[in-house]
Formats: C-alpha cells, structure tokens, sequence
C-alpha cells in the first residue's frame, strides 16, 4: 500500500502542474491572437466601411476623377521608379566595384535622404525653384529678362516635380538592397564573367542582384502610393490625394472607403512583386570562402563618373533642401522658438515616443509568445498583423475610424449599463486614436527588427532557462530581454523617427488645436510660408539622421559577416 501512495501523489502533482501549464499557454496564446485581431481589424473595416450605404458618390467618381486618379497615380510610380533605379544602382555599383577618394564617406552618406520627407523637399524646391526664387531671379538679373514671358523654366510642382522629389527621397531603398546584393554575390561569379568577356555590371552584377532590386523597387512603389504632403502640395491627383478629399471635401467615409479598397489592388500586386523578388533570390558559389570582387582604383572618366553618381543624389536629395532650410534660419525668419514650436515639438514627443513604446511592447510580446509558445498558425497571425506597413496612412486612417467607431459604440454600451456614465467618444478621438494608427501602421518596423534579434538567439536558450527553474515570464524578464537590447532599441529608434516624419495620419486623425511638428510645418508651406517653419523642419531632418547611421552600420555588420 505504501509503494502504491508513493506512486499515485507524483502522478497527481504532476498531471496538476501540467493542467497549469497548459492554461497558462491558453492565456499566452490567447492574448497573442487577440492582440494580433485588434491589429488587423482597421485593415477589415476598410471593406466594412465600403460596404456600406454611401452618398451615391462612387458612380460620379467612377465616371470623373476615379481614372484620373488611377492614370495619375501609376505615372507617378513608373517615373519615381525610374529615378530611383538610376541613382540607386548607379551610386550602389560606384562604391561597390570602384576604389576612389571620399569612398566610404559615400557609403553612408548616400543614406542621408532617408532621413528627409518628401514633403520636405516639395516646399524647399519649390521656394528655391519658382519664379520669385533665387534661381530665376539669377537669371533674370543675368540674361536681363522682364518676366516669365521671356523665358521658358520647368515647373517644379508638376508631375516631374513629384517625381525627382519623391525618387531623391526613396533611392536609399534600393541603394541599400542593391549595393547589398553586389557585395554578397562572390568574386568568383565575376572572374568567371570576365573569362567569358562579359560586361561586369549589365552582364553579372545586375542579373545577380535583380531580385533585390525588384523588391526595393516595391517598397518604393508603395511609399510612393503612400505619399500625400508631395501630391497634395503640387496638386498632382492620386488616389491617396482622392481618398483625402473625399473624405473630408465631399464629407463621403464610404465613398473613400471605396477608393481606398481600390489602391489596395495596387498594394496586393507591389506584395506579390516583392514576396516573388525574395522567393528568387538563391544562386550557388562552390568555393570554400565568398570573397567579393576586388575594387578596382578610379581614375580620370571613371572617377569623374564615380564622383557625379555619387554627388547627385546627395546634393538633390540632402544637401540642397537641408541647405534652403540652414539659410532661412541664418537669415532670420526662424530663429524665434514660439510657443506653437514648442508644444509641437512636445507633441511630437508625445506621439513617436509613445509610439515607439507601443510598438516595441506589442510586437515584442507577438514575437515572444509566438515563438517559444505558438504553434505555426499562432506564428502566421503574429506576423499577419504586421501587415499594416503597406498600407497609405490615408487607407489605413479610415479603418482606423471605422473601428474605433465600432468599439466605441459597443463600450459606450456596456460601460453606461454597468457603470451610469456616458464614455461617447473615448475610443474615436483624442491622440490615442493616433497613436493607435501609429501603432498599426508602424508595427511591421519594431516587429521586424524583434524578430530578426530572436534569430539570432540559440534555439535551446528558453528551454534551459525552464529547466532550470524559472517561469516563462522569468525567462523571458531575466534572460532573453537583456540579449535582445540591441534590437529593440534599434527597433524603437527607427519607430520614433517614422512617426515623427509621419504625415496624413497625424493630419486626419489628430485632435482639435493639436500640432505635431509635421503638421505645423505643413500648415505654414500650405500657406508658402515655409521661412517661419525652417526652425521645426530642420528639427524633423536632425531626428531622422540616426536611423541613417543604424541602416549604415548594420550594411557594414551584414557584409563583414558574410
């Protein structure tokens, strides 16, 4: 009888301690799926907004503006495409195959117009540019011409315009795919090009790293479908600038519900591009070690040539811009930092800091949970949820409205039943709602950069940690966060710095009298007085230098390590 007790008392604890175990990864899982649903559910009530009984207005902008919108739209990205191919692979293949002075200040200085928006560039070139501008204002003092009768000058806010300004902005993306993708196919592939008298870079090189290319092509092709302060300020009509000013102009939420259900056809196809681009990138190199090709030293049509690729996109897309706001602040028109410039500045804080807690705490739980606790179903909702990212900000608000105005609803319900008071409005407005949609849109960035930090984690580090006898959160507190800091802070740094650039969310969605940096800095080139907003524009510039640096140093980490 007593070998029996001793028998059945194990046998219970541990069916007990397996029940806990079990309903503790219920409520892990749980959470995860809910969080993930919560994320989607601004996506999902794009469709449920379109649905809906409207104003009668889709068949008018069918027959009027809809086509102007599609034609507008794909223009711009064929031309933004092209811009950004030429200064991105021009200026990959320059520091890549050659050896020249000022080389690896290049490298990373060709990063730089990344940390700049579009919109930015739009009202720096176009004060720079336009007829009261300095530029024709040398000409006309040169050649001695009266008026624009005179002369012919290109017009900076046209589709050209939209195109150079948003394709200087966008480049780095490809540079940075494509100048990766020359330094880590090996050396050997090249040889074996030159004993077959082939062209290194239309004959190798580009053919190698074409998948690449293409899906940082992608990426371009969706921020530009995302762009807004671009469009909007030199009037070129797509379908984001559409979605815009049916909603607030015609005051139709379905109507640009379904305009927005439209554009996310063009980001399905721009997915596929990208997920096939990814699923292609594979090429085999039998030699034991793969050593790049060996530089070859620049000189005299070859260093010229080095130099402009270089130079170009830096000075178009950085030095010039950054150049027009330095002035204005030398000149004094924006030296006084004013009480609206402060609270902006605060309120951007606001915004990208909490945006950037959100973001790292949400996606860091995700990635956690579904990694060490999921199944693979569990794991491909995590990484669904992320999906935000590729929708416009513009898309993305509407889902946002429609949602929040969904839960609001609901909770207004129940909270006055259970409690007697009235939460109208808690959940539809205010800068939770913005920073919510900062939340969905932004969370692919710090998921993305979690996920790929857990990579690089031994796959047996949590089960060691159980074993040993600490708990799920335990292990996750004492052991896995400490390891995983250079992720998240990287993932947090590039989180804030996109939601301080970010635009048409923060306009749709913010509260009344409530003015980021971006939005007071587009309020004033609104009404083309970009001098007195020089001051908060230059701050948006600085903020997003560090994520440049990051971008730079992890190109470098990646092919060291190959």
């Amino acid at each position: 009888m007593v070998t029996e007790v001793s028998q059945t008392f194990p046998d219970t604890s541990t069916r007990a301690a397996r029940r806990r175990s079990k309903d503790g990864n219920r409520l892990w899982t749980g959470a995860t799926a809910l969080i993930s649903l919560l994320l989607l559910a601004p996506i999902f009530s794009v469709f449920v907004a379109a649905s809906g009984d409207g104003q009668g207005n889709w068949g008018h902008l069918v027959d009027t503006v809809l086509p102007r919108y599609v034609a507008n739209t794909l223009i711009l990205m064929l031309g933004v495409g092209g811009v950004t191919l030429i200064f991105g692979i021009s200026s990959a293949w320059a520091v890549t195959r050659y050896d020249f002075p000022g080389r690896r200040f290049f490298e990373w200085a060709l990063l730089l117009p990344a940390a700049i928006p579009a919109y930015l560039i739009a009202y720096t070139y176009t004060d720079f540019l336009e007829y009261a501008g300095p530029v024709q204002g040398l000409l006309r003092d040169i050649f001695g011409w009266q008026s624009a009768r005179d002369y012919w000058f290109p017009e900076i806010r046209s589709m050209g315009g939209a195109m150079l300004v948003i394709g200087a902005v966008l480049y780095p993306y490809v540079y940075m795919m494509t100048r990766t993708a020359f330094l880590l196919t090996p050396g050997s592939l090249f040889e074996a090009g030159l004993l077959a008298r082939r062209n290194l870079l239309f004959g190798i090189a580009l053919p190698l790293a074409r998948p690449a290319i293409i899906a940082g092509l992608a990426l371009v092709m969706m921020e530009t479908i995302s762009d807004f302060g671009t469009v909007e300020y030199f009037a070129v009509r797509t379908l984001t600038l559409g979605i815009f000013n049916v909603w607030l102009g015609m005051n139709d939420l379905t109507a640009a519900a379904q305009i927005a259900c439209f554009a996310f056809l063009f980001i399905l196809a721009l997915l596929a591009i990208e997920l096939h681009a990814r699923s292609r990138r594979r090429y085999s190199d039998t030699s034991k070690k793969a050593v790049p090709l060996k530089r070859l030293r620049a000189r005299g049509v070859s260093l010229a040539g080095c130099l402009i690729a270089c130079i170009a996109p830096i000075a178009v897309g950085f030095l010039l811009p950054v150049g027009v706001l330095l002035s204005f602040i030398l000149r004094g028109y924006s030296l006084d930092v004013t009480p609206q410039v402060v609270d902006a500045g605060v309120n951007s804080l606001i915004v990208s800091g909490g945006t950037a807690l959100l973001v790292i705490g949400v996606a860091g739980f995700l990635v956690f949970v579904s990694t060490y606790r999921g199944g693979p179903m569990l794991k491909r909702l995590a990484a669904l949820s992320a999906v935000g990212y590729a929708f416009p900000g513009t898309i993305l608000a509407i889902g946002v409205v429609t949602a929040a105005g969904a839960l609001d609803s609901g909770a207004v319900a129940v909270l006055r039943d259970w409690l007697g008071f009235d939460f109208r409005g808690w959940f539809s407005s205010g800068v939770g709602l913005v920073l919510f949609a900062c939340l969905v849109r932004f969370q692919a960035v710090g998921y993305g950069a979690i996920s790929a930090g857990i990579q690089r984690l031994p796959p047996n580090l949590m089960n060691a940690s159980r074993v040993l006898g600490h708990g799920f959160g335990a292990s996750l507190r004492k052991v896995v966060l400490p390891l995983m800091r250079g992720s998240i802070l990287a993932g947090g740094l590039l989180v804030f710095v996109d939601v301080m650039k970010e635009l048409p969310m923060t306009l749709l969605l913010r509260p009344f009298n409530f003015e980021t940096l971006a939005t007071y800095v587009y309020q004033y080139a609104k009404d083309e007085l970009l001098e007195q907003a020089a001051m908060p524009a230059l701050m948006i510039v600085i903020a997003g230098i560090g994520p440049v640096m990051l971008m730079n140093a992890a190109l470098r980490r990646l092919t060291r390590g190959s």
